[in-house]
């Protein structure tokens, strides 16, 4: 889906398995990190989000292991399986940019980032979770608990839309 709503937003897009060797992705403008069954199958990500000078943008799982990678701690949320979720934007920022203060999101909330370290910055909370989104405070690196790719979430087709322009500055 997040392939569909970028190519839709006509961005070139490719799909790369995630064993793809660094040294195979240096014509990227962006990546996004998308959803997936577990921290441990995350093959090569942790290499891309520690080693790669580009704008990326984790989707639930991506964004569990973005706060991993510099030192967070993910774990089990208050609410599993997929709900509909009011987020608010606590720190205005180029990804939300034009978007509103309250957002309904579909998110999942089994696992969650429990916990950032000084290199991130809190974007988003609700009233379920305290990091709904996040991002690095010195590289273009953004995590989302939720799926901004899915008909449930409001707006979501512009957070894309702002992650693109982000990927083009």
């Amino acid at each position: 889906m997040i392939y569909r709503t970028l190519r839709d937003l006509g961005v070139e897009t490719k799909l790369i398995n995630n064993t793809t060797p660094l040294d195979q992705l240096t014509d990227l403008d962006g990546l996004v990190i998308g959803g997936g069954p577990s921290l441990e199958r995350t093959g090569n990500c942790k290499n891309y989000i520690k080693e790669l000078d580009i704008p990326i943008l984790g989707i639930c799982l991506g964004h569990q292991l973005i706060a991993k990678v510099f030192g967070g701690e993910v774990g089990k949320g208050k609410m599993g399986g997929f709900a509909e979720v009011f987020v608010r934007i606590v720190k205005q920022d180029p990804l939300f940019e034009d978007l509103p203060e309250k957002l309904k999101v579909w998110a999942s909330h089994n696992d969650e980032v429990k916990r950032i370290p000084e290199d991130l910055e809190i974007l988003a909370k609700s009233d379920i979770c305290e990091i709904e989104a996040l991002r690095h405070k010195k590289k273009p690196i953004y995590g989302l608990q939720w799926h901004p790719e899915v008909y449930h979430t409001e707006r979501g087709e512009d957070i894309y839309r702002n992650f693109i322009k982000i990927c083009k500055k």
